[in-house]
């Protein structure tokens, strides 16, 4: 399982990349693993303003649907368009060319609840 050691997890299974006030966000290994292959990712968000644990959008796997929860508060500023033509990136590169969204945050101290790599390896069951 890769965990990347310089992105922040959530227990929703997202991860955050935070470059100054700006997160890059997308889902864990893990989570595209135990959804299958990914068909459709909707996010009709951007431009909007969300709390932290509100809906973002939902990724749809051939036999699921799931809902994405916004890991910090702020302004939904891009969407990964790539993702409309070719949302099999979650899959093949979650942590890359598979980001969903990026998010301008408004309260960077949210940031502290956020797990690092070792406690979300805990939590997915991990060594």
């Amino acid at each position: 399982m890769n965990l990347p050691q310089q992105l922040k997890y959530t227990k929703d299974h997202e991860w955050v990349r935070i470059d100054g006030d700006i997160a890059t966000i997308g889902i864990t290994d893990f989570a595209q693993s135990e959804l299958g292959d990914i068909v459709y990712v909707e996010i009709e968000t951007v431009d909007e303003t969300l709390t932290k644990d509100e809906v973002f959008g939902t990724v749809e796997a051939v036999k699921t649907v799931s809902d994405l929860f916004l890991p910090l508060t702020g302004e939904i500023i891009e969407f990964n368009e790539a993702l409309e033509d070719t949302p099999e990136l979650v899959n093949t590169d979650p942590y890359q060319a598979g980001w969903m969204i990026k998010l301008k945050i408004h309260d960077a101290a949210e940031a502290n609840d956020l797990l690092d790599a070792d406690a979300y390896n805990q939590l997915i069951g991990g060594a």
